[in-house]
């Protein structure tokens, strides 16, 4: 039977029509729902005549000899120019070092191998181009820790969950700059926090960390201004506002107030930024010289913040999507003349954004100092919100229309969407991958790792229509070698190693693609089962992926022995009896496997609490090259951080530990917990070297 149109015109654009589900069945994406996709993605599909045209439009852009602004290679391998170029065409190339090269192509038009790594901009025929040349992997963790070779192990946090006299009501850059010496004065390499992209200054409704306005910025509440403006500066302000009490009452509270904790903080901001602007302060130079460096991005972020305030204040919402069409462009003159009519509120944000990355910078050159050969791994969310910064000023480069999401498996069979648009393939090669290399440096720049948060991501997404059920969507497919690429340049460059969440469904030979490019992947104590109950022994686990006890997604080990989440979804009244009991009958036997695991490397174990003594350990002497504890775990925590699949009811991205950061690792179990990993971490090096 031959391929409909339709079928053609999906093909083409990379999405895929069939796949193969959690269950390892296939499945096929309907007609429907493929002219909605193909739709997102810019390809008009609701008729013969629609699909004809958008089929011609891609046939055309595929058999033209448009020269793409950049193209990617491996370090010594040669780059195949012959769609563009004829064999031995002169080159003319200039290095990013500035130094000029002379080259031809060779008798089969391939650029040769002999241009060092980094972007480099080629003249052929009066044609220019950018060429990224990139390594053949990425900054590996044996590149990190060089000097002193081991297993490495660290913590993972979420970041408002730390607690500091004088915080607000939630963690920020300080906490963190006192956890990261607490915890590298303890052996740490490497502290995990939770995504601190930019989210919506105006709309402080959403507080999801992987929903953000923008993955270019950072979310200006995490400052610490004391630390760069002086606890006086801060103090003054607070008296000027009238915030103690108000301040006073947040730190108090057991969960983050997120929209009063935000007022408030952005209320004393606000004040400190009056105070900067006024006269010579003596770092306005470094302020004035950030704003300069990070140009356009951080512009562009500070007028939509600016924007968005004043469409909320007109009552057109905060989604720029129903603002009027002249904002819509981010060079619109409309859009300059509100810019320049408003200099200080701009300035404000700018203001905002430079305490933030100083702050950051100051944590990260904290754990590196007190030792972590790592430091700070950041976060880094698998979209951006259709509604915010981001999507406004990179329109060509992402999806509005369609969120991300997954489809339907064995814990979710309703399938999820995430509510964030993700990157458009053709609008990133059309820009010559700018979006994607600049998050790359944003989230790089003051970290020694980079979580890819849902990394199958670089090779396929689920995306999602507007408005459909996450079931009604479909895979779309990446340009997976060109991102692999750029991501080792940067990963190099940045002398940060990649980690990849590699949970869920993940594509045939992935993996492997991913560990090859040492990409470490990431296991996950509760899901390393064969079957149901029967754990994988310490030495079945990989050494090309992270060890961990647990995710944010998931009740903490304490909270899981207890199925503490099972009951969550029982009271929130989002599970049916018989998928409640077998959830619950599966709990029990995953418990019973668990226990025979640990006591068969560690001897009987009486309480919950051995039970997580042990389990830290077996993490620990597995054969991954780096162990992450959860806070949680280390404390002995029920509750955790984010329950997949509610919005209310249950309290996600709003727990705080009780005790300061400064006592954390002091805890009793704490401190027990982390002599445990650093002797199974030593003992796991000295079995394998």
């Amino acid at each position: 039977m031959s391929e409909s149109p339709l079928h053609r015109l999906a093909a083409r654009a990379g999405v895929a029509r069939d796949w193969i589900d959690a269950n390892n069945r296939p499945q096929q994406v309907s007609d429907a729902v493929l002219r909605e996709v193909l739709a997102g993605l810019g390809h008009p599909a609701g008729d013969a005549a629609a699909i004809s045209a958008s089929l011609q439009t891609l046939a055309e852009a595929e058999d033209s000899e448009h020269l793409p602004p950049l193209l990617t290679v491996e370090l010594d391998q040669p780059l195949n120019l012959q769609r563009y170029f004829a064999a031995g065409s002169p080159v003319r190339c200039e290095l990013e070092s500035g130094d000029p090269v002379e080259l031809s192509l060779d008798d089969q038009a391939r650029l040769p191998g002999k241009l060092p790594l980094g972007y480099h901009q080629l003249d052929i025929d009066g044609r220019s181009f950018t060429v990224a040349v990139a390594p053949p992997r990425c900054h590996a963790l044996d590149d990190a820790v060089e000097a002193a070779p081991a297993r490495c192990w660290g913590l993972s946090v979420q970041l408002y969950s730390l607690r500091r006299p004088g915080d607000g009501g939630f963690g920020d850059c300080l906490a963190l700059e006192q956890l990261a010496r607490s915890a590298a004065e303890r052996g740490a390499d490497a502290l995990a926090i939770s995504p601190i992209h930019a989210l919506s200054a105006a709309d402080q409704r959403h507080y999801s960390p992987y929903s953000p306005s923008s993955r270019l910025l950072l979310n200006s509440l995490y400052a610490s201004p004391a630390a760069l403006l002086g606890e006086r500066a801060v103090r003054l302000a607070i008296e000027a506002c009238e915030l103690q009490p108000t301040l006073d009452e947040l730190e108090q509270q057991a969960l983050v107030d997120w929209p009063r904790a935000a007022d408030a903080r952005q209320r004393l901001l606000k004040a400190l930024y009056k105070d900067f602007s006024q006269g010579n302060h003596p770092l306005r130079e470094d302020f004035d010289s950030f704003r300069l460096a990070r140009g356009e991005a951080l512009e562009h972020h500070c007028r939509f913040e600016v924007l968005q305030f004043e469409a909320m204040e007109r009552g057109l919402g905060a989604d720029w999507r129903n603002w009027p069409e002249a904002w819509h462009d981010p060079y619109h003159p409309e859009v300059e003349a509100f810019a320049a009519a408003h200099p200080s509120w701009v300035e404000y944000h700018a203001f905002c954004q430079w305490l933030t990355e100083r702050s950051l910078q100051r944590a990260q050159e904290a754990a590196r100092s007190h030792g972590m050969a790592i430091g700070l791994i950041a976060d880094l969310a698998v979209g951006a919100d259709g509604a915010g910064s981001q999507a406004w000023s990179r329109q060509d480069e992402l999806l509005s229309t369609l969120t991300v999401g997954a489809p339907p498996d064995i814990l979710n069979r309703a399938g999820q969407d995430w509510g964030i648009s993700a990157f458009s393939p053709e609008g990133l090669k059309r820009n010559g991958y700018r979006a994607f290399i600049e998050m790359l440096r944003a989230n790089l720049a003051h970290a020694g790792g980079l979580r890819i948060d849902h990394v199958m991501g670089l090779r396929r997404l689920w995306l999602i229509p507007r408005g459909a059920k996450p079931s009604e969507g479909a895979y779309l497919h990446y340009p997976l070698d060109d991102l692999l690429r750029l991501l080792a340049l940067e990963s190099q460059r940045h002398q940060a190693v990649i980690l990849g969440e590699d949970l869920g469904t993940v594509p045939e030979g992935l993996r492997e693609v991913l560990a090859d490019k040492a990409v470490l992947g990431m296991r996950v104590l509760p899901f390393e089962q064969h079957s149901t109950g029967h754990f994988k022994q310490i030495l079945d686990w990989p050494d090309n992926a992270l060890a961990t006890t647990g995710t944010h997604d998931l009740a903490p080990l304490a909270g899981w022995l207890e199925s503490r989440d099972i009951d969550w979804y029982h009271r929130l009244k989002l599970l049916d009896a018989p998928a409640e009991l077998h959830w619950r009958h599966d709990r029990h036997k995953e418990r019973d496997g668990l226990r025979r695991a640990l006591e068969a490397n560690y001897g009987p174990l009486k309480s919950n609490d051995q039970v997580v003594d042990a389990a830290i350990r077996f993490v620990g002497h597995t054969r991954a090259p780096l162990v992450l504890i959860p806070l949680e775990d280390l404390l002995g925590c029920v509750e955790q951080a984010n329950l997949p699949g509610t919005t209310e009811g249950h309290p996600n991205w709003r727990r705080r530990f009780a005790a300061p950061v400064r006592d954390l690792l002091d805890d009793e179990d704490a401190a027990r917990r982390l002599e445990l990993l650093a002797q199974a971490r030593e003992q796991a090096w000295e079995r394998d070297r």
